[in-house]
């Protein structure tokens, strides 16, 4: 035990990571730590990293730089998908002391045997192709929700993509084991649960459980008040999936679905496992069940062979499109993929240019979706921080409104009627009643 050693982590990338670093917190926590903020003297920083772009790496340095100015001997860990990849590189990073892989991040207490800072940096990663065990976890503190990790690692290896050597194989639990994890989450604070992974929807690999059998056996679970699914891809968003949503009380009418391009021929090139016609297919058939539904889609810019043709294909084809929002990355060469080799490279100003192209169109997308809805009644999840003295929440299907703070609408989920935009392009609510209590509050 540890009573007088206090701890930080520090988290990077996705809400697969946030999930994971909240479980390794509570480890901490068992042993008689306390976990405190980045800038609060701790003994040991854990620094969980993410690799999806170069950015990325470069915030694992500065965040090593930072906590050692905070406190020049604390002992500092980095694990998470960087240090799966590049162990060797992060253990010449000055003031790290240890470096655990995709396995040993889980066994970080057994690895911290005391606090003395290492003369050499301790380097534990195994090759990523024993890595072959399924981790939960969830995030647990932020009251309104949690994120629920049920599956980990990925099978497909898109040629622009590092996670599968990060992450390793695709895998998870049982359904049986994964109820019991969200039957911990369904007795704290949180309302609502965020189902995560690196490809949720690959859950029980085509075995004899699946990712639809999870989500019905989840919607049966008493204690959440709301499930949302995360990213998922094209091809394992089957129609089962969405008629159930469509028809659930629990299951939020919100899909977040990469497309990462509307060219064909680029899809075949960075070795996605649908076409065009499929995406098209996917969204008419949630906005033909669900037409107030959420539509969040993912797409890379820049991608080698991405001509000038080829970007305008993608931007005519999600200008079309019934979605809501995107997620817009900007192409960043990778080491040990296939697209790194391939031609057709595009430069990095033409890059951004179409990456500013692509957030404007999300903001019209998203602004348009957000007008559908004015006058409208919907049931708002709010936030348990105020934010220049209002609070934030989020509609069901993922419209973020905004109220004047007031204490008794943290955490609680309220009936709400939609009125107008902020200058902030956050929608104004009234009519605001608390659903559990019934009651007019504002």
């Amino acid at each position: 035990m540890n009573p007088n050693k206090k701890v930080s982590l520090y988290t990077l990338g996705c809400k697969l990571n946030f999930s994971e670093s909240s479980s390794i917190a509570r480890m901490f926590v068992d042993e008689g730590y306390a976990r405190v903020d980045f800038n609060d003297t701790p003994d040991v920083y854990v620094i969980n990293t993410c690799s999806v772009t170069e950015n990325a790496d470069k915030k694992c340095k500065q965040l090593v730089k930072k906590a050692l100015k905070v406190n020049p001997d604390a002992f500092v860990a980095i694990i998470g998908c960087y240090a799966q990849l590049k162990p060797e590189e992060i253990a010449q990073i000055y003031g790290v002391d240890m470096v655990l892989g995709a396995s040993e991040k889980f066994k970080i207490i057994e690895h911290i045997n005391n606090l003395e800072k290492f003369e050499e940096t301790k380097v534990v990663a195994s090759k990523i192709k024993e890595v072959n065990t399924f981790v939960p976890s969830y995030s647990k503190g932020d009251r309104t929700r949690s994120f629920l990790k049920i599956q980990d690692g990925c099978d497909y290896f898109c040629t622009f993509c590092t996670i599968p050597l990060a992450r390793g194989k695709s895998r998870n639990n049982s359904i049986e084991e994964t109820l019991k994890v969200a039957k911990d989450v369904a007795k704290s604070a949180a309302k609502e649960v965020v189902l995560t992974g690196v490809n949720i929807g690959d859950f029980g690999q085509g075995d004899d459980e699946n990712f639809y059998e999870l989500v019905k056996e989840l919607d049966k679970i008493d204690g959440v008040e709301r499930f949302r699914i995360s990213s998922i891809e094209p091809n394992l968003l089957n129609n089962d999936i969405i008629e159930f949503v469509s028809t659930s009380n629990k299951f939020m009418p919100h899909f977040h679905i990469p497309l990462q391009s509307g060219s064909d021929k680029l899809l075949k090139a960075m070795r996605r496992k649908y076409l065009s016609d499929l995406y098209v297919d996917r969204v008419a058939t949630i906005k033909k069940l669900m037409p107030h539904a959420c539509i969040g889609v993912d797409v890379i810019v820049g991608f080698p062979g991405e001509t000038e043709e080829e970007f305008l294909i993608t931007y005519n084809f999600l200008n079309e499109l019934d979605v809501s929002y995107l997620h817009v990355f900007t192409y960043s060469e990778r080491q040990n993929t296939t697209a790194i080799k391939m031609d057709g490279v595009v430069p990095k100003e033409e890059r951004a240019k179409r990456s500013k192209m692509l957030h404007i169109l999300s903001d019209k997308k998203r602004r348009a979706f957000y007008e559908q809805h004015i006058g409208k009644t919907y049931h708002v999840l709010f936030e348990s921080e105020q934010h220049e003295n209002y609070l934030n929440g989020f509609t069901d299907n993922y419209i973020k409104v905004k109220v004047p703070y007031a204490k008794e609408l943290e955490n609680q989920i309220c009936s709400v009627t939609l009125k107008g935009f902020d200058t902030d392009g956050v929608v104004e609510v009234e009519n605001v009643k608390i659903v559990a209590e019934n009651i007019l509050t504002i």
